[in-house]
């Protein structure tokens, strides 16, 4: 008895095959950490005379990057006692990176310029734009050209003391950046001096931060403004009073143009052009007020009652991160995915 040979494939299957195999994409690289470190010639701290202006950092490279495909950048700056790791693990903001396809540009404060590993925001010379300020504009410029991130995509965020630094990056540096995200800290200059910042963090500021606004506006390009931020705050902030968010907005909305300098006191703010106020799991509430100029959201603050000095919607494994909603690194995404798209 003659066996049943099997069909053949045919020519147009085999072919589809050979170009499979051929063709076949493999699966993506998954994410990673890259080190590196940044000199700025500006960059020397009085409070630190003795420390090199450079600074060590992390950049998150997110699963699947491609060299020659632009991405958004983020800088995230951790706060005292932080990490970039700790920040990095806290926040989520890596799991954000590969959702979005981000990268996230981590710097570390050297624990020879700041004891407790704040970045030194009260430094006269950082509150001016150099110092630690130059510093970390040095490594954004480095690592936009290293990992090909888009120059108009890149957004600035920080915690605490970073939040501060972050505050002084937007006014300073307006053209690196397309928003700025600031978490529990303070307005640029806030502080008159070193010996005040302890003081300034609760009572608010000792300096006249419109002037600091207005002189930085003039200095701006009017094609870099107007520069968008969002302020996250909790209520129940003992370290930093929720006063600062206000003095922080006020500033923003004399640097944009959307308030006139003087026209009110700092730690006021004008009624807003909307007003939503939600109610969250765990009894809290979430009150985000927005500015707009010629239609665009150019100032956000975000309301937190029950949450202390703590980045919002956290891990709470690590310090400073408050596991109840709102999820402030949604927040702030979400606010930044608003600026790719116009700011409407």
């Amino acid at each position: 008895m003659i066996e049943a040979r099997p069909p053949q494939p045919s020519l147009w299957s085999r072919a589809r095959a050979f170009f499979a195999r051929v063709f076949r994409r493999a699966p993506p690289e998954p994410g990673r950490f890259d080190t590196g470190s940044k000199f700025a010639w500006r960059g020397w701290v009085p409070v630190a005379p003795w420390v090199w202006p450079s600074r060590d950092y992390l950049v998150y490279v997110p699963r699947g990057h491609a060299r020659w495909r632009r991405r958004p950048l983020v800088v995230l700056l951790h706060g005292c006692k932080q990490t970039p790791e700790e920040i990095a693990a806290g926040t989520r903001i890596t799991a954000l990176a590969d959702e979005r396809d981000w990268l996230i540009l981590l710097p570390r404060q050297a624990r020879d310029a700041n004891s407790w590993g704040c970045w030194n925001w009260f430094d006269q010379r950082t509150a001016a734009g150099k110092g630690e300020a130059a510093i970390i504009a040095a490594q954004v410029r480095a690592v936009r050209r290293i990992y090909g991130a888009h120059p108009r995509r890149m957004f600035v965020l920080g915690m605490s003391s970073g939040g501060c630094l972050a505050a002084a990056l937007g006014l300073h540096f307006a053209k690196l950046f397309a928003a700025v995200g600031v978490h529990s800290g303070v307005a640029c200059g806030t502080a008159s001096s070193a010996v005040t910042a302890l003081k300034v963090l609760t009572t608010g500021a000792d300096a006249d931060i419109d002037a600091i606004a207005l002189q930085a506006r003039e200095q701006t390009s009017a094609r870099a403004l107007p520069l968008p931020l969002c302020v996250i705050h909790g209520d129940r902030d003992n370290v930093v009073a929720p006063r600062n968010a206000v003095e922080l907005v006020h500033q923003y909305l004399v640097f944009n143009g959307r308030l006139p300098p003087a026209a009110r006191a700092p730690d006021t703010l004008p009624a807003a052009d909307t007003s939503v106020s939600r109610s969250l799991a765990d009894d809290r509430t979430m009150v985000t007020d927005d500015y707009r100029v010629d239609g665009r959201v150019v100032a956000r603050l975000v309301r937190v009652t029950g949450l202390g000095h703590a980045w919002s919607g956290g891990d709470g494994a690590f310090a400073y991160n408050d596991p109840h909603p709102p999820d402030a690194t949604v927040l702030f995404a979400a606010f930044f995915a608003l600026q790719l798209r116009g700011g409407t």
